[in-house]
């Protein structure tokens, strides 16, 4: 074993240290006076797989020589019950500790859902167990979803945590869970001076974290074994030599499972070219694991003849075989930690030890995206010798840890207090803050327009933008996207706090998935467009989309003459007739997203063809598309203009032509709206007779003049039974741009949408 060339490393476990020690000598007798002197420490140890038990094992050892004091259980869990990740409970079995109690807690599956799901089973299964038990404390490892499972359990019926290695950095899920588990736990075991920093800014009590290194670097740094070339022959074979060989240990990043595996297949490609004897240990059994490996299946590692894959190798082993490799590989925490006691080089690959304090001995390898990449590596670091590393332990980390357990005060209040630093008390408030306006996102695609609009929680459009729609997807989709980005970024200005974005557009939608299903004619390349995706991606913002008739309902409800009642029905009249239902304060999307098409109810057997495909349709009587065809067969007639009305060369004779003809007393543009009335009248009947609203509202540019024509409708065709039903004209300026923004609104202020 070869000595320290770095002595002063071993200083962050001496120093003040020493006079912790001294001081928890003293409180260890009160306590076993407090306690009573008989009393002994009832520890709890859970084990979940190979990696963990490698650094639970030496406590367990010393709890065991210590019966006076300690009466110890152990829980086996995890993957080390199962036969693919190589029973690792028989060595526990083997170290000769009594099992107290199996669970079996993994899901298979090997991906994310799994990973939850077994989560989930441990905690159905733990309580049982820690009832029957009862431990005075249980001793939690890292940073795994296992011991997560272990932590709530025990936290939540009342059982003190002691939690080994917190307070590191690694760089992926594992930080976000080794955090969680601190926050659970009463009592902390770590590693480095940096780890023991955090900690305390983590706001955990000083008096309760031991700075007492890596227990495995008590074994590794005692590790004396002169027939280790038995060893190496036993797992790599006879004509191998000592540092002519690679150690390969890699696991999925659970955060970027697909990278991981694209990883992994590079660096098998480039340990197959670099043609070196290499132990490939499997994968841990982490989302992205069974991918892993079958990649190894199909490069056909398990049979080539340079390799040797295992699914485990026994801990005191395995350290011989790291000790004397020329180099080991991969992403496993082992190589940034434990490695560094030997000197042995390592290519750290990928981001999943991206934060860990290491040794000179690690090249990171951050972006191993190319084969070469990592095969210089190999070239790089293959048969170096480093000086050993301590920044994980000085070997003496199980007395500490034994003496820290001896401490603990049982009668001692079981709720942990967070050390909060002190806060600068700030009364003033900024008026900005105090005044800034609640907003959402609103965007309507018309047939000619595209706007979009700042909406206040209050229905106020703050400000608003109008472009031209363009007729291609590209250049729709890219002016949408340019048009929000300059909205948000002026809502700012505006001191508006954008809560989402609201789109109303033609034709079908799937709300759920914010994608327009078939759009009308008259928005053009809008078939299967998912709107809900480049928006979110773009803004960071939740983004809501749907047709533009249930956009004019959704208005009505939260600003207009909908507010407050249970059921209404909307008919929105404009270049096309759309609608939206509310039923029970609710929206009425239909089984498959139609309903509310209310303007292609037939209202005529014989009646024009419409756009849909069909005829008699009301939109074929009464948008302003039928009274455009109308008015051009008048003018094109010479029937349309009477005296005091022009129509100048160069613009299109239009829907507002025909009523100002018969505002001025046209009988043929008069007879034209009035049968548009009627049709639109008939519709209202159906709706009537069929949904029984309390209130049936018009809204658009040409409601104003139908709403004389649909009541003498319903006075004349509908039952008397709903001839009370009240028909008003919407006073809502923008019912598109506004129900947009409520869908935004709505779903702030938690209603169901």
């Amino acid at each position: 074993m070869e000595t320290d060339m770095y002595p002063h490393r071993e200083s962050c476990f001496q120093g003040p240290h020493e006079l912790y020690f001294k001081n928890l000598s003293k409180r260890k007798k009160q306590v076993m006076e407090k306690n009573g002197n008989n009393r002994k420490l009832r520890v709890c140890v859970a084990t979940c797989n190979r990696a963990d038990y490698s650094k639970l094992a030496p406590i367990m050892f010393g709890i065991k020589t210590e019966p006076e004091f300690f009466e110890l259980d152990v829980v086996v869990l995890g993957s080390h019950l199962i036969d693919d990740y190589g029973n690792t409970y028989r060595m526990i079995e083997q170290d000769d500790f009594d099992i107290n109690t199996r669970l079996h807690t993994i899901v298979r599956g090997e991906d994310e859902a799994a990973m939850v799901e077994s989560v989930g089973l441990a905690l159905v299964k733990l309580p049982d167990v820690l009832n029957r038990l009862k431990p005075d404390i249980m001793i939690v490892h890292g940073d795994r979803f296992d011991a997560l499972a272990l932590a709530t359990s025990a936290a939540l019926m009342n059982i003190r945590i002691l939690h080994i290695e917190g307070g590191e950095v690694s760089g992926t899920i594992d930080d976000s869970i080794r955090h969680a588990i601190t926050k659970l736990a009463h009592y902390h075991v770590c590693c480095t001076r940096s780890a023991e920093q955090h900690l305390i800014s983590m706001c955990e009590d000083h008096d309760r974290i031991l700075l007492a290194g890596c227990p495995s670097y008590d074994k590794l740094l005692s590790a004396k074994n002169k027939d280790y070339m038995s060893i190496i022959r036993m797992w790599l074979g006879d004509d191998v030599k000592s540092k002519d060989y690679i150690v390969a240990l890699q696991h999925p990043v659970t955060t970027d499972i697909k990278h991981s595996i694209k990883m992994f297949e590079l660096t098998l490609d480039a340990l197959i070219s670099f043609n070196k004897r290499t132990l490939v240990l499997f994968p841990n059994i982490d989302a992205g694991s069974k991918e892993m490996v079958r990649v190894m299946r199909k490069k056909g590692i398990e049979h080539h003849p340079n390799f040797r894959a295992v699914k485990h190798v026994p801990f005191d082993q395995f350290i011989q075989l790291v000790a004397h490799a020329g180099c080991m590989i991969g992403n496993s925490s082992c190589g940034v930690r434990e490695v560094g006691a030997f000197g042995t080089p390592v290519i750290n690959l990928g981001t999943r030890q991206i934060g860990r304090e290491t040794g000179e001995n690690v090249l990171h390898v951050r972006d191993a995206d190319t084969q070469d990449k990592i095969l210089q590596a190999l070239h790089l670091q293959f048969g170096k010798q480093y000086p050993c590393s301590k920044i994980y332990g000085d070997g003496n980390a199980v007395p500490r840890i034994l003496k820290f357990l001896k401490s603990i005060d049982l009668q001692e209040p079981l709720q942990k207090k967070f050390c909060f630093p002190p806060v600068k008390e700030n009364i003033s408030q900024d008026i900005d803050h105090i005044l800034e306006t609640l907003s959402a996102l609103a965007v309507d695609l018309g047939g000619t327009n595209l706007r979009v609009a700042i909406v206040s929680m209050k229905g106020e459009i703050v400000k608003k933008y109008t472009q031209f729609n363009p007729k291609t997807y590209e250049e729709r989709i890219n002016l949408i996207l340019q048009m929000c980005v300059e909205a948000a970024a002026e809502a700012v200005k505006l001191n508006c706090r954008i809560l989402g974005v609201g789109i109303s557009t033609g034709g079908r939608v799937n709300p759920r998935e914010g994608i327009v299903l078939h759009s009308t004619k008259l928005i053009q390349e809008w078939n299967s467009v998912d709107l809900r995706t480049p928006l979110s991606d773009t803004l960071h913002l939740p983004v809501w989309v749907d047709n533009d008739g249930n956009c004019a309902a959704l208005a009505e409800r939260k600003f207009g003459q909908g507010k407050g009642l249970e059921n209404f029905v909307t008919l929105i009249t404009g270049t096309g007739i759309g609608g939206g239902i509310i039923h029970q304060h609710e929206l009425i999307h239909g089984s498959s997203f139609c309903a509310a098409e209310l303007g292609h109810l037939v209202v005529s057997l014989d009646g024009p063809d419409c756009s849909c495909g069909s005829h008699g349709c009301i939109e074929a009587y009464a948008s302003g598309m039928a009274l455009q065809r109308e008015a051009k067969k008048l003018h094109d007639e010479d029937l349309l203009l009477v005296e005091g009305m022009s129509v100048p060369k160069d613009e299109a004779v239009g829907a507002l032509h025909l009523i100002q003809a018969a505002k001025l007393g046209n009988a043929k543009a008069q007879s034209i709206l009035r049968t548009a009335g009627t049709a639109l009248g008939l519709g209202v009947v159906n709706i009537l007779h069929t949904m029984n609203p309390s209130l049936v509202i018009l809204s658009g540019v040409l409601a104003s003049h139908y709403i004389h024509i649909v009541k003498d409708v319903i006075r004349q065709q509908a039952l008397s039974s709903v001839q009370d039903v009240d028909v008003v004209v919407s006073d809502l300026v923008d019912p598109a741009l506004l129900g947009a923004a409520s869908m935004v609104l709505d779903y702030t202020t938690r209603r169901i949408y």
